[in-house]
Order: structure tokens, then C-alpha cells, then sequence
């Protein structure tokens, strides 16, 4: 049995656990041969993780809320086979209340760690959409139309804000540093904004600014002045944004 195979069939037998994703780079045949394993575990009602933990592969394993209690609300970093794997726990009654939401064209942006923009509740639709099934039965959502309609303007609202504050509080000021780091964050924010206009799920940052059309920040941020770098990122943004609409 190869590698994946069998690490989906021990996870199908945790208690609780319905179905079995794999997601990330591996997913999307983007990945590397270092790449991580991004394993998705989803449960309705309740999964203990130390039915996890017992398996006994090395590792760290949190509990329930664990990253932050958000929709991100845990998951594990493991060592299998001397690859390194992630598992993330999903729950799908809070998936089901992300779905309505979105298709109310509602949803909520909450912090995550080493996401500059932070992370849309419907990411886990996203997920849904592009993650491989390995296990199990789940819905692979489409885009719903009031989102496509409403993320765009909520993203780009917030973008104007840091893009202001970027430009007023920090590089009138000569504060290199937080300007280029408000204008990053702002880019980053315009990129979902541009990437919900045209109704394509995101499921990290990692490929966001390229895959929005505006891998030209980097250059823009690199110059002497930085009141004209926040200006020309933002003008960037809006241009892009106006074109995906």
C-alpha cells in the first residue's frame, strides 16, 4: 500500500471522522518534492484528538481550537514516514454555516498567523472546492453569486484603509518599515478582493499576489520614495480590481 493510501485509511478509522481531503500544493499538482502532506479530517458533532495522538506517529497534535478556536480550530504537525505531514481538523456543521452565510454573500475575516490579510471564513468552501477526496463523500461548492458580488467590495474597503493609514500615518513620516509592511498587508487584502470579482476560491496567500495580477508590488515597494510606492501600490490595486469586476 503506498504512502498515502495508508495514512487516509488510519485517519478514515478515527472515531468521528466521516471524510478524508487532501489538500495544499499536492492537491493541485503544484507541489515539490519537499512539499508537506495537507490532510483534512472532517467530522460532524465531536472528534477527540487524542484518538489521533494515540497512532503514536511523532509529532504535535492540539486540541480543539487549538490554532486560534476560528475555522481553523486545529489540527496537527506529524512526521509519517519521514515525510512531513499536516492534518487539519474540519467541522462540517460549521461548514454548513459557512455555506449559508456565503451564499448570503456574508462571511468573516479572522487572523491567522503568518497570513498577512488574515483568512475569509469561506475558505472552507474553498477547500471543499479544489481538495482531493481521499475518503468519504463531501460537496464541492461553487462560487456562491452573492459573494462574488459583496466579498469584493468588503476586501477593497478594508484595502483603502490600510493603503491610507500606510501613506499618512508611516510614509509621510519616513517610517520605511510599516509602510511597506501596511502596503503589503493592503495588497494582500485587494488581492482577495480582485480574486472574489472573478469568483476563484483562495485557499492561502502564498500564490495570492500572482495569481491576482499583482506580482508588480514587489518592484513598486523597492523604490527611494515611500509616499510614492503606498501610492502606486494602491493604483495598482485599484486598476486591477476595476479590470476583474
Amino acid at each position: 500500500m503506498d504512502f498515502l493510501s495508508s495514512v487516509t485509511d488510519r485517519l478514515a478509522a478515527l472515531p468521528g471522522v466521516l471524510a478524508v481531503s487532501l489538500g495544499g500544493s499536492r492537491a493541485q499538482g503544484t507541489h515539490r518534492p519537499d512539499s508537506d502532506w495537507d490532510l483534512s479530517v472532517y467530522y460532524r458533532g465531536t472528534f477527540e484528538p487524542q484518538h489521533l495522538r494515540d497512532i503514536g506517529w511523532p509529532g504535535e497534535v492540539s486540541e480543539l481550537g487549538g490554532w486560534g478556536g476560528g475555522i481553523y480550530n486545529g489540527g496537527a504537525w506529524l512526521r509519517i514516514d519521514d515525510r512531513p505531514v499536516d492534518v487539519h481538523y474540519r467541522d462540517l456543521d460549521v461548514i454548513d454555516r459557512v455555506l449559508d452565510e456565503a451564499r448570503d454573500g456574508r462571511f468573516q475575516i479572522e487572523p491567522l498567523l503568518f497570513h498577512l490579510a488574515g483568512i475569509p471564513t469561506y475558505l472552507l468552501l474553498a477547500e471543499l472546492a479544489v481538495n482531493q477526496v481521499l475518503h468519504g463523500s463531501l460537496s464541492r461548492p461553487a462560487y456562491p453569486p452573492a459573494l462574488r458580488a459583496n466579498a469584493p467590495d468588503v476586501w477593497w474597503r478594508n484595502a483603502e484603509l490600510v493603503f491610507g493609514y500606510a501613506r499618512d500615518g508611516h510614509a509621510k513620516h519616513g517610517r520605511v518599515a510599516q509602510s511597506t509592511g501596511l502596503a503589503v498587508t493592503a495588497a494582500s487584502q485587494a488581492a482577495h478582493a480582485i480574486l472574489a470579482a472573478r469568483g476563484e476560491w483562495v485557499t492561502n496567500e502564498k500564490t495570492l499576489l500572482t495569481r491576482a495580477g499583482l506580482r508588480e508590488v514587489d518592484q513598486l515597494l523597492v523604490g527611494p520614495d515611500p509616499v510614492a510606492a503606498v501610492d502606486q501600490v494602491r493604483e495598482l490595486c485599484e486598476s486591477t480590481l476595476a479590470a476583474a469586476r
